[in-house]
């Protein structure tokens, strides 16, 4: 991926202390059910170490988000370290969807919908009146909560975004290494022609992965991608954002407290105000965020006190 100052814009414009760490035992999810935090951390792979902090590939200063005359969140500061994955967890309503959908102005198709602050990817202010919506979109792709495969072929589904981006290579090829990094291909190689809609969901949401990715994005951003989906195919997900993150950045939101700690390498927590507006409360590593949180109501949240 490309670690230098992306280019977006459009073309002729372009110039307390601590709480004791206790039993990870005690981490539950929203349902009360118990998260081993040390039995689902151990079995998934660790992020490589590097020699140094990891390259921020977003940085967000003082954010608040609106829908109209209402604050959705506020103040956020939050940096996305490169090729991780980064979970958001919070009670419903927090907000956890309108901040991921900052990061690729998704947002701005919402009408009233609107910002202060600034979101900066690799150095750049996506909400710079010269950078293109559609660019940084393409850049940072996006996995919705359902799956929502086009009513075309399999293969045409994932060839659609380069077609329109104009992509020259080999589509065939670019089919074939999609659907195979979305660890797809072999369950569809030999009915690329027939209708997306007709695989299992488990098989539509790989496909609009591999959809995401044949664009050739930066960062995925993921909004509950397997909330809709069997605990097989949940799994299968999980497995493929563990092998992706060594060439994206992976921004996932979910409600399922054992996801956020068997699937993530780090953990954002966000709850909401008296004013109903969202706002974060602690981010760090996940085994840390689970077993040892530095604020108490994280430590709430995650031992299923409230949420």
């Amino acid at each position: 991926m490309q670690s230098e100052t992306p280019t977006m814009y459009d073309a002729d414009e372009t110039d307390a202390q601590a709480p004791p760490v206790r039993d990870p035992s005690t981490a539950m999810d929203g349902r009360g059910a118990t998260v081993n935090v040390g039995a689902v951390t151990a079995a998934r792979p660790e992020a490589p170490a590097p020699a140094e902090a990891p390259e921020s590939v977003f940085e967000v200063r003082e954010l608040s988000a609106y829908y109209s005359s209402f604050r959705a969140i506020r103040d956020v500061e939050l940096d996305i370290p490169r090729n991780r994955i980064t979970a958001f967890i919070g009670p419903s309503g927090c907000g956890k969807s309108t901040l991921l959908r900052c990061f690729n102005r998704m947002n701005d198709l919402i009408p009233g919908a609107h910002i202060k602050g600034r979101v900066n990817y690799h150095g750049v202010d996506l909400y710079d009146s010269r950078v293109d919506a559609v660019e940084v979109r393409r850049r940072i792709g996006m996995v919705f909560q359902k799956p929502n495969p086009f009513p075309k072929s399999i293969y045409d589904n994932v060839a659609f975004g380069p077609r329109v981006a104009g992509y020259r290579g080999s589509m065939d090829e670019l089919v074939e290494s999609s659907l195979k990094r979305a660890a797809i291909w072999d369950e569809v190689k030999d009915k690329l022609k027939q209708p997306g809609t007709a695989l299992s969901g488990g098989q539509q949401q790989r496909l609009c992965i591999a959809r995401t990715i044949a664009v050739q994005p930066d960062v995925i951003l993921m909004d509950e991608p397997c909330s809709a989906l069997d605990p097989v195919a949940t799994l299968k997900i999980e497995e493929l954002m563990f092998e992706l993150r060594t060439d994206y950045t992976i921004l996932i939101v979910t409600h399922n407290m054992q996801q956020a700690a068997r699937a993530s390498d780090e953990t954002v927590f966000l709850t909401m105000g008296d004013d109903r507006a969202g706002y974060l409360v602690e981010k760090g590593p996940t085994a840390e965020i689970f077993t040892n949180p530095r604020n108490q109501l994280t430590e709430d949240y995650v031992s299923g006190r409230f949420g």
